[in-house]
């Protein structure tokens, strides 16, 4: 009973509750928004920086919050005020696009250029070279070769 009670009680919530995404997009954060934009002076996130221009930012950020801002219209904001390099990372659309997918084509070329050249330097190496075939003494300078070794074993 106390199982199908809890069960019920997770249910409950789970419908009740907007998911996390939405809330987190609806009622965002000035911590939740500052590692997704950059400050501009520094190159590097917001959440990194304590330049004046940072400071800046995290004062236009809150004042949007307050304003009942959500997320991305925020990051819209920004980027028009400021211009896309705003963003951490790139759009993930047009153009842009290709800063995300690039370095993993990259990173494909790479790795199929390495296989097939582990292919092909395996296959030269099939075969073991054919033994060449030794040059054969003179039966005297053989024997002389054999009497001055058995003077050096014995």
């Amino acid at each position: 009973m106390r199982v199908l009670a809890a069960s019920l009680a997770v249910v409950a919530v789970a419908i009740v509750a907007p998911p996390s995404a939405l809330a987190s997009d609806q009622h965002p954060s000035l911590a939740e928004i500052e590692p997704e934009v950059m400050c501009l002076v520094c190159k590097t996130t917001l959440d990194q920086s304590d330049s004046p221009f940072a400071q800046q930012e995290r004062t236009l950020i809150r004042r949007l919050i307050d304003r009942g801002y959500t997320k991305s219209q925020i990051k819209r904001k920004l980027v028009a005020e400021y211009g896309p390099e705003i963003l951490a990372a790139p759009p993930d659309s047009g153009f842009n696009i290709l800063a995300w997918w690039l370095p993993i084509a990259g990173v494909l070329a790479g790795a199929l250029a390495l296989g097939w050249l582990a292919w092909r330097w395996s296959r030269g190496r099939r075969e073991p070279p054919e033994p060449k075939e030794t040059a054969r003494l003179e039966p005297d300078l053989e024997r002389q070769l054999d009497e001055e070794l058995a003077r050096f074993d014995g």
